[in-house]
């Protein structure tokens, strides 16, 4: 067996090309002609300092030029904490309202020069998750849903979270609260059903693990505005597939229902599908209705009736984390919001 040797010659390490210097505060004061104090109050965008707008302008356009943006670390060290709001990624399914609410929330505190970061904790809970976020050091943090308990609360303030704020059905001690009463939105879902003449109703509880904070105080709700009256409550345990829908509905005429309030208009809508497939009629057979007033709810045949439910004022609630930011020592306070009021449509 023969071998050739093949000589390979070394390559010159300047061949490549040279890492390009990071531009700083000072290149871009010397290139817009002012100092780097200047340069500071305009792109922290430091009401107190009396610039002219054109070098405000001079300055944006410089610091665009060159590609440089203020360094968040530096800018955490000058004012004593940073400006990130930290809101964990809800480990439960959310549907488009929430969606919504959310992106306006966002929208909001970034006009209070606030930097919202949405942080995915899968897989922790509790006061597990927050140590994760206590490590990001954020200024404030925004827990939708169920989250840490008092001493995860107590973690994250010792960690320099000036505000800790639950958006849920229940207060943790020591965290500012907005509370959601979905009992309220079940009460009106039982009361507007029991008026148009139903009886035998169900409620729908999704089998999704992690929404049981929002569906057990519906399905509560739905008791409390029958209770004392000739209507029954039956649970309807289902779980999002189009599978699960459709045995649900093939054994439908056995529970001899002649309503059903749905959790939320995608799950009505699921269903709807569904037993109009096994030739239940809606309404005349059964009634459903849904929550969130979805517009796709609109588009169905029957146009599906629901629930309209107001969320927290996007603005209020970042008013709120500013307050709390600017005076850490606020005592906690507690915001009842969801308003709930029916849209009676076709399918009722």
């Amino acid at each position: 067996m023969r071998y050739v040797m093949v000589q390979i010659p070394n390559t010159p390490a300047s061949a490549s090309p040279a890492p390009r210097s990071v531009p700083t505060s000072a290149d871009v004061a010397r290139l817009a002609g002012v100092s780097r104090a200047t340069v500071s109050y305009v792109l922290n965008n430091t009401g107190a300092a009396r610039i002219s707008e054109p070098t405000r302008r001079r300055v944006r356009e410089a610091a665009e030029e060159l590609g440089y943006v203020p360094h968040a670390a530096a800018r955490s060290l000058r004012a004593g904490h940073s400006r990130m709001v930290l809101m964990p990624a809800p480990a439960i399914p959310v549907g488009p309202l929430y969606g919504r609410f959310i992106n306006e929330l966002q929208w909001a505190l970034g006009r209070l020069d606030y930097t919202v970061v949405q942080y995915g904790s899968v897989g922790l809970h509790g006061d597990e998750a927050a140590r994760a976020w206590a490590e990001l050091r954020p200024v404030a943090v925004l827990v939708p849903g169920s989250g840490p308990g008092p001493r995860g609360v107590a973690l994250l303030r010792r960690a320099g979270a000036r505000a800790v704020v639950t958006v849920g059905p229940e207060r943790v001690e020591g965290a500012h609260a907005v509370l959601m009463d979905h009992d309220g939105v079940g009460h009106c879902a039982g009361a507007h059903l029991y008026a148009r003449g139903r009886r035998r109703i169900g409620v729908v509880v999704p089998a999704e693990p992690g929404l049981e904070p929002f569906s057990r105080p519906r399905l509560a709700g739905v008791r409390a505005a029958l209770r004392g009256t000739d209507a029954e409550v039956t649970e309807l345990p289902l779980a999002y597939e189009e599978r699960a829908a459709a045995e649900l509905a093939a054994n439908w005429r056995r529970f001899g229902l002649d309503a059903v309030f749905a959790y939320n208009d995608e799950y009505a809508m699921l269903l709807m599908r569904a037993l109009q497939d096994e030739g239940v009629r809606i309404p005349e057979d059964t009634a459903v209705l849904g929550a969130d007033d979805l517009m796709l709810g609109r588009l169905l045949r029957p146009r599906l009736s629901t629930i309209h439910i107001e969320l927290p004022a996007v603005r209020d609630l970042a008013d709120l984390v500013d307050r709390a930011v600017r005076d850490p020592g606020l005592a906690p306070e507690a915001h009842q919001v969801l308003g709930a009021s029916v849209v009676r449509r076709e399918s009722s």
